[in-house]
């Protein structure tokens, strides 16, 4: 079965302080989004990746990739407005394939164990969202009062988020909602039950200066 991972990378950078996106900040000499391209690409060499980027910023990723040591081959892709546009543009060049991947461009440490899990399980059952446990206590807050919930119902969603590609494509024909956080929400406005499957702590997104210096 053709496989494919769509990698939305459409940070700008402002909550690290970085003169430039996040997802081209450093890790070990390498940029961010290129430890996660080289994820999928070491899981399977037959793999079509697909790097959605921001049209700004797809001359500057060209620039700074030409000098970077891979063979790695991908397609660039110019994001839209919102995350929900970019994956839709991601969609046209992957229709060849039977099984797709949306994984963040700023999530490098996706180990080979769950890509292979949510592959597995999406061609399954349809589709396969990485999950983990919460290990804190929560509190929801209504109007002037905050009420516990029980962790054991609550999950930490991630990426990658793996659906059948006739799935994802309906889905992704629906109108633009701002309920739309993930590709999950979207695929479940459609109807579908979504199939959570265990993700991984290291499993993390950059997004902060904090979270750079974990990495």
């Amino acid at each position: 079965m053709k496989k494919s991972v769509i990698i939305v990378a459409g940070g700008s950078g402002k909550r690290m302080g970085a003169d430039i996106p996040k997802q081209f900040l450093e890790i070990k000499g390498k940029p961010i989004l290129l430890h996660t391209i080289e994820a999928f690409y070491n899981y399977s060499k037959a793999i079509k990746i697909v790097v959605v980027l921001p049209e700004n910023q797809i001359d500057y990723w060209q620039k700074i990739s030409s000098n970077l040591d891979t063979e790695i081959d991908y397609e660039i892709v110019a994001g839209g407005k919102e995350r929900f546009f970019s994956v839709q543009n991601g969609l046209k060049v992957v229709s060849d394939t039977q099984l797709v991947a949306v994984h963040d461009g700023v999530r490098p440490f996706v180990s080979q164990k769950i890509i292979e899990n949510g592959f597995k399980i999406a061609h399954e059952f349809g589709n396969a969202v990485a999950s983990i446990k919460v290990k804190d206590s929560y509190r929801i807050i209504d109007n002037q009062e905050n009420k516990y919930i029980d962790r054991n119902k609550l999950r930490i969603i991630q990426t990658p988020q793996i659906f059948r590609y006739d799935i994802l494509q309906r889905a992704y024909e629906q109108k633009f909602s701002n309920l739309f956080t993930d590709d999950a929400s979207v695929v479940e406005k459609l109807g579908h039950k979504i199939n959570l499957f265990e993700g991984e702590e290291k499993n993390i997104k950059i997004t902060t200066k904090e979270d750079l210096r974990l990495a």
